[in-house]
């Protein structure tokens, strides 16, 4: 029953990828993980018919040595460098790939995100839409995405598996990803280097929008927060803001509570 409990759903994993910079992704993993199988199961067969071929038996001569053949040490020393460099070479190509993306984005809508890294929560920053998010990263489907990404205290890892690769969010050094999400729909991200000891909640939700609701979304978040009018709510932030509340003992940084709407 303990392995049923990492059965759980919207687990992140690249193996679902919907964006062209996780499907190049996925495909080298592919392809790695099937030169890798092809080894290991012709290993495993010379292995195993060596072991019943060349098993002791009972007034059998010792089997001839083949220490310093230079045909059979050159044969295990030149197939495994194929195998090597077929790895190589497919990692180079798929790492152009995803470079090409970035060179590439001119018939496609683009959108800029700063990504700041804190312990332990995202703070996502639209500039241009003059918009900020917490732990919840909205973007437009089919659009190219550049995310700054910054730390102002520990190294962090940036990361989307359905959509991208991982990438260091490294304090005074600001690091790049450029990126598209070409389906619409939620997927979960998460930081990928332990960064203290609430690492494992440091995740994030990213929801892809079509165009017309993302644009519907932003025009909502460039509202002016409102009063509330409901009852509870209007007794809710006078427990919150009155005296003896949670403001006599908790502080929001980089908010002005007296201006603060619940």
């Amino acid at each position: 029953s303990l392995l049923f409990t990492a059965c759980g759903g919207n687990s992140p994993t690249i193996l679902n990828p919907t964006g062209p910079v996780s499907v190049q992704e996925a495909n080298l993993f592919w392809f790695i993980l099937y030169v890798a199988t092809f080894i290991f199961v012709l290993v495993e067969a010379v292995l195993i018919w060596s072991i019943f071929r060349y098993r002791e038996r009972p007034n059998s001569p010792a089997p001839r040595q083949i220490h310093g053949n230079n045909t059979i040490e050159i044969i295990w020393t030149v197939v495994p460098s194929i195998f090597l460099f077929a790895v190589l070479a497919g990692t180079i190509y798929t790492m152009f790939n995803i470079q090409n993306i970035s060179s590439t984005n001119g018939s496609f809508s683009q959108i800029r995100v700063s990504a700041v890294g804190h312990q332990w929560w995202w703070e996502f920053d639209y500039p241009n839409q003059h918009v900020i998010n917490a732990d919840t990263l909205y973007l437009p489907q089919g659009a190219v995405v550049t995310m700054d990404l910054k730390s102002n205290n520990v190294i962090h890892s940036f990361w989307i598996p359905s959509i991208t690769g991982k990438t260091d969010v490294i304090p005074g050094h600001d690091n790049q990803k450029i990126f598209r999400a070409d389906q619409v729909g939620e997927y979960r991200g998460e930081c990928a280097e332990y960064c203290g000891t609430q690492h494992a909640h440091m995740n994030f939700n990213v929801i892809v929008l079509d165009t017309n609701a993302f644009n519907a979304w932003v025009s909502n978040e460039q509202q002016s927060a409102q009063n509330p009018t409901a009852s509870l709510a209007q007794q809710g932030q006078k427990l919150f803001k009155g005296s003896g509340g949670c403001t006599g003992c908790h502080g929001i940084v980089g908010v002005n509570l007296d201006s603060f709407q619940a």
